[in-house]
């Protein structure tokens, strides 16, 4: 009897649509993965290894447990780290010094206790009417608004900057106190500061005066009580500013006003109905859209507003049960989400789990659903992008970068599986015989490909390293791409497999110790048995 003739599938750029566990069987699109963990969809399109993290902070930090990170503009071409922690108040990176709350009256009484670590952070220039300086508000429901700003004159510090509680610096609004004036979600636009969701009084959206932050009794301060427009059973959660909108994203709607610059003209533009946001700080601007946590998934603004009267998308929809199931279980308090625009992803962390979910926003998906991977070892409990680029991160002993290939000098895996593959047909029995997985990156890196038949879960494995010497520079006539530097290389790794069934799952798992690794290509080679 003739040999049979190897048949031959490809997967190219595998695993680009990102991960779906929503969907099963066959009838998957083969661009899916249905494992993508700590991996990202790099710029070619390629699954590939996220990068590791090492500590910034070298003292000071131990133990601080950063859970919010802010980088405040000195307005001097200078920037400040202000980040808090374990019921702390840090400035600096490297080294990060701890902060005490001080009282105008008395600039010896240090005695303000912090019981909580779920500040918001935002900036707003401040005129006191002696100095114009920029001002950074802390903010979390049960906690005085915090204050940090420059000495001047009425300042009790004795250099520097510092912290003081909102009412010892300016003036809160009427029928509150320093210590009962507790927002839980403030937002810095169109010149004054808006603050939100006090104690029981939750669909009241206080502004200061124009140009300043510190004053909400004063001429030109106010209120918007949102009652009447989304019902007196919701609340405010966040706020956001976006193409000179004042967007108030509440529990269940999304109220949206105009002429927020000019409120003797304020106008309500917009009540979206029945979709709201369920944590604060999910809500992200990435460029011409702003991302949130609604109760069904991660949204667009965008698209909502587009879709309000049509059956609506998620971006989270091919991952939507694992995702939801995960968010259910929460302290939405807690939950942290950052736009990274030099990586094009939007990450949102879910603390209790350690799942951070990765969402590429490059481009999305024809359904408008996003690119989706998941990290599942890195757990940042604070995450900011900063103007020079870089992506911090708030881990136990302080603040971190995301960078290199190692978490804090240890290796870490990656995981990606292909979807079910019947080669066309899914009656036939197919004889496994050799796989090509075509790598970039990825020097001396321990890989295991696996193997199964059949939905079975018992995987056979083989393992291989990658060359310490990459054997060809990426870049190369057949793919093509230049963006990649001559650091990046591109090496064909060839294994023998064995085993037959009428539908398989390939896997390739990796070792990331120090160096980057995407995934190019897999040619899988099987023989055609006999039908069923």
């Amino acid at each position: 009897m003739a040999n049979k003739p190897l048949q031959a599938i490809s997967f190219v750029s595998p695993g680009y649509f990102g991960l779906n566990n929503q969907d099963s069987g066959v009838s998957l699109n083969p661009a899916f993965a249905t494992q993508a963990y700590n991996a990202v969809i790099d710029k070619s399109g390629r699954i590939g290894a996220r990068k590791g993290w090492s500590y910034s902070t070298t003292s000071g930090g131990t133990s601080s447990s950063p859970s919010a990170i802010f980088e405040f503009d000195n307005s001097d071409g200078t920037y400040t780290i202000i980040s808090a922690g374990n019921a702390k108040l840090f400035t600096g990176e490297t080294t990060m010094t701890e902060k005490f709350v001080r009282d105008s009256t008395d600039a010896n009484n240090l005695s303000y206790t912090i019981s909580a670590n779920n500040w918001q952070i935002v900036q707003a220039q401040y005129d006191s009417g002696l100095d114009v300086s920029p001002h950074a508000y802390l903010i979390q429901k049960d906690q005085a608004t915090l204050v940090y700003h420059k000495t001047g004159t009425g300042h009790a510090h004795t250099g520097g900057y510092g912290f003081q509680r909102l009412g010892d610096v300016g003036n809160v609004p009427t029928g509150y106190t320093t210590t009962t004036f507790t927002p839980n979600c403030g937002l810095s636009a169109f010149g004054r500061l808006w603050l939100a969701d006090i104690g029981d009084d939750r669909l009241t959206v206080y502004y200061s005066v124009l140009l300043e932050a510190s004053n909400f009794t004063g001429i030109g301060s106010g209120f918007i009580n949102l009652e009447q427009v989304v019902g007196g059973g919701d609340r405010v959660v966040a706020m956001a500013e976006h193409n000179n909108f004042l967007i108030i994203f509440c529990e269940k709607n999304i109220a949206i006003y105009a002429k927020a610059d000019d409120l003797d003209n304020l106008q309500l533009q917009d009540v979206i109905v029945g979709v709201g946001c369920i944590a604060r700080d999910s809500v992200q601007v990435i460029g011409s859209d702003i991302m949130f946590l609604s109760n069904s998934g991660i949204r667009s603004l965008g698209r909502t507003i587009q879709e309000k009267s049509l059956p609506m998308r998620d971006m989270t929809k091919n991952v939507r049960d694992q995702f939801m199931s995960i968010v259910s279980g929460e302290n939405k308090d807690q939950i942290r989400s950052v736009y990274h625009e030099a990586e094009a992803f939007y990450l949102i962390n879910l603390p209790g789990s350690g799942f951070t979910f990765c969402l590429d926003v490059r481009s999305f998906l024809e359904d408008g659903s996003a690119r989706t991977t998941i990290w599942d070892t890195i757990n940042p409990k604070a995450m900011c992008s900063t103007r020079n680029r870089r992506l911090l991160l708030g881990q136990t002993n302080g603040i971190a970068v995301y960078n290199n290939y190692q978490d804090n000098g240890d290796s870490y895996n990656f995981s990606y599986f292909t979807p079910y593959i019947d080669f066309g047909d899914a009656s036939v029995t197919k004889i496994l015989k050799k796989i090509i997985v075509t790598i970039v990156g990825a020097s001396n890196t321990a890989l295991d490909i696996k193997w199964a038949f059949d939905y079975n879960s018992n995987y056979q494995t083989y393992n291989v390293t990658t060359s310490n010497i990459p054997v060809a520079e990426y870049g190369i006539a057949e793919y093509g791409i230049a963006e990649y530097v001559s650091s990046a290389f591109i090496e064909q790794i060839k294994g023998q497999l064995s085993g037959s069934g009428n539908i398989i799952q390939i896997g390739v798992e990796a070792l990331i110790n120090g160096t980057q690794l995407s995934l190019q290509k897999l040619d899988i080679y099987s023989v055609v048995g006999r039908t069923i």
